[in-house]
């Protein structure tokens, strides 16, 4: 299984002490976890979500980041936030599995996929390859935007 993740540089280590020191949205503080996504493209959603709109003075040392697991991830499934973090919780301290897939909330079609830095097999996951992630040319608005946007609704 291939897995995606849009970080800064300093922190492509797959360690989890980020959510560690300052929580994660499914993990409970105190905890080291590594999220994960399984579509590059819900990385840049989840990324985009934390950063002003405008994208002034964020840094420069974005990368998009990729790993290969063989691993089937244990589902996580329930409707209430309060109860994921429980569960992801739960499944942190118990080691029973690497990987744990939540649906994503920003893409449901995709995962946000957790991984347990303490599991016996992490010590087996690669280190993220990655490639520089530029914002601006992510976002960059095509000429074309406008023939869109002034074309006659049906």
């Amino acid at each position: 299984m291939k897995l995606w993740r849009l970080t800064r540089t300093p922190y492509v280590a797959l360690d989890g002490k980020g959510a560690e020191l300052r929580g994660a949205r499914y993990a409970p503080p105190g905890h080291p976890v590594v999220s994960l996504a399984s579509e590059a493209g819900l990385a840049v959603l989840v990324a985009l979500r934390y950063l002003p709109r405008d994208l002034v003075g964020i840094p420069g040392d974005f990368v998009l980041g990729w790993t290969e697991v063989d691993c089937v991830p244990e589902r996580i499934a329930d409707p209430d936030e309060d109860m994921i973090r429980a569960q992801v919780g739960d499944w942190l301290a118990s080691r029973r599995s690497l990987l744990a897939a939540i649906r994503s909330k920003v893409l449901p079609e995709a995962d946000v996929i957790c991984m347990n830095p303490h599991h016996p097999d992490a010590a087996r996951v690669p280190p993220l390859t990655t490639r520089p992630f530029d914002f601006a040319a992510c976002l960059h608005r095509p000429p074309m935007l406008d023939a869109f946007r002034d074309a006659p609704t049906p």
